[in-house]
């Protein structure tokens, strides 16, 4: 049983309103965007981190994976930890934390303490995005609810596209700490602004069990899982020995962590919230639809730069545009949004992200820069219409106490979503690309008329040379083959989530009840 100590009175018949509603909202969005942006800020120095710290690019993954490993577990936990400490002082301390680890990170000198620091950054960022999320929901009366998560969604989508191309340019400009360093002020702006703002919020805060139980089986279970999507590519999934140990205690950790939450009293997670209908549905469809849309992000700059010939900066120009439309459309999706079914916004939303992915399919190695920046920036109405009407629907039926919880868990189930999506589709990508290979390769015979010839002209008289180019040309088709079969698939699982999108019941203007009724949780 959890013994509560409320430190405030109940909740006004008011939502609470900071003495500037656009101060809390920026510093509210710019620590969202920070925490976002280093998702994917270092992705593209990892070789140059690599170099200057003396480690190989295997042990560099790691400042990926620590940061992805320590998010996922801090997550689940945001509920349990706002209950202990508040939303508001929570957000504080994490943002502040965030911006120390940073200082850390750009200080390591060597691979061994950044990844440390990398993991503690991953941790304190966990609660970050669904606290961000319900802060912004509860100061907002219910007619505007739209426009603050619309603005979120705008920070979801434009971060991730945002992080390769500025960590890029920092580290072939500057130096790779840097990608770190400018965290420090941020942090320390957004923590001040915001803990300024919110002052006086009334919170309930409690003293809950602690579930030990439920915490050590949540670390070990979705820490062994996440292992195994960062490394089963590179580990050849089932034919290593770490990755079955791994599997294997991932599968017995999380299926104890599922009997012993659903069974306690006072769970570190509260898995009862699938009980909301709407709830169940819009993480359903959040987290199939996020996992689709982190395949297309995955996928095209590695393809424009592997099959295509652009560089990281190029190949980040050619995707950016899917970010203009959403920043312009946002505002009047969030003013706008109210006058529609949500689920209808979603299910057109999808309609383009499915039509912008099966134009994809269609690609050749002549496609041009116009054509591929041309269809990111008509997937950006997908991607503008997409995150706010699905946040609201999963918000809908939730109560204020229950905000936080349910932000953390979709929050969770998403990004766990995306790492399924990143190991699934670079698997496919490489068994689809053998696969044509295979093929392609059937049609062509050293013995067939005219085959030497041409291949010696290829060489310039040089068979061997000829042979090389021959096999590179058919290398980079059945790239294109294996990457046109994948967009065929994801354009189908886009028309599929419609389905579940329409599980969803109105009303889903409610977002937060009991935060309409005040700021406390």
């Amino acid at each position: 049983m959890s013994s509560q100590a409320p430190t405030a009175a109940a909740a006004p018949a008011a939502p609470f309103l900071p003495p500037s509603i656009l101060l809390c909202t920026l510093g509210l969005a710019l620590a969202s965007f920070m925490q976002v942006l280093d998702t994917t800020i270092a992705n593209v120095s990892l070789p140059t981190i690599a170099g200057n710290l003396g480690a190989s690019s295997q042990q560099a993954t790691w400042v990926i994976t620590s940061f992805a490993v320590s998010t996922a577990i801090a997550l689940p936990l945001t509920g349990f930890l706002s209950r202990r400490f508040g939303e508001t002082r929570l957000f504080v301390w994490a943002t502040l934390a965030f911006a120390a680890a940073s200082l850390l990170c750009g200080l390591a000198q060597s691979m061994g303490m950044l990844v440390v620091s990398r993991a503690i950054q991953g941790f304190v960022a966990g609660p970050m995005y669904p606290i961000t999320q319900s802060l912004l929901v509860s100061i907002y009366p219910r007619e505007k609810r739209g426009q603050a998560l619309a603005l979120l969604a705008m920070v979801t989508v434009v971060a991730p596209i945002a992080g390769p191309i500025l960590g890029g340019w920092i580290t072939d400009n500057y130096s790779w700490e840097w990608i770190f360093l400018i965290n420090v002020p941020l942090g320390v702006l957004a923590a001040l602004v915001v803990g300024a703002q919110m002052r006086g919020r009334p919170e309930q805060i409690e003293k809950p069990r602690m579930d030990y139980v439920g915490l050590v089986t949540l670390v070990i279970g979705v820490g062994a899982l996440q292992l195994v999507l960062d490394l089963g590519n590179d580990e050849d999934w089932f034919s290593s020995n770490l990755i079955v140990v791994l599997s294997c205690i991932s599968v017995v950790a999380l299926a104890v962590f599922l009997i012993w939450e659903l069974t306690d009293k006072d769970p570190i997670v509260d898995l009862r919230l699938f009980r909301h209908r709407n709830f169940r549905a819009g993480t359903l469809a959040m987290v199939v639809a996020y996992a689709a849309f982190f395949s297309v992000a995955l996928l095209i700059p590695q393809w424009l730069q592997r099959d295509m010939g652009y560089t990281a900066i190029w190949a980040g120009l050619a995707t950016a545009p899917i970010g203009v439309l959403p920043v312009i459309m946002t505002p009047f999706v969030g003013k706008y949004a109210a006058r529609f079914d949500m689920r209808m916004l979603a299910t057109v939303a999808f309609v383009f992200l499915s039509f912008t992915s099966f134009m994809r399919s269609g690609f050749n190695l002549q496609v041009d820069f116009a054509h591929v920046a041309g269809i990111q920036l008509v997937m950006g109405v997908g991607v503008a219409l997409f995150f706010m009407p699905v946040l609201q629907i999963l918000l809908s039926d939730l109560d204020g106490r229950e905000i936080a919880a349910g932000s953390g868990l979709a929050t969770f189930l998403r990004t766990l979503g995306g790492s399924f999506a990143a190991s699934l589709t670079t698997y496919m990508w490489a068994k689809r690309t053998q696969v044509h290979h295979a093929q392609l390769t059937e049609h062509i015979s050293g013995y067939a008329p005219g085959v030497q010839d041409q291949v010696l002209a290829m060489g310039q008289g040089d068979l061997q040379h000829g042979a090389a180019l021959v096999n590179s040309m058919i290398d980079h088709q059945a790239s294109q083959m294996g990457f046109n079969d994948i967009f065929y698939v994801l354009g189908w699982t886009f028309l599929l989530i419609i389905g579940f999108l329409w599980l969803a019941k109105p009303p889903f203007g409610a977002a937060s009840r009991g935060a309409a009724a005040g700021g406390g949780h």
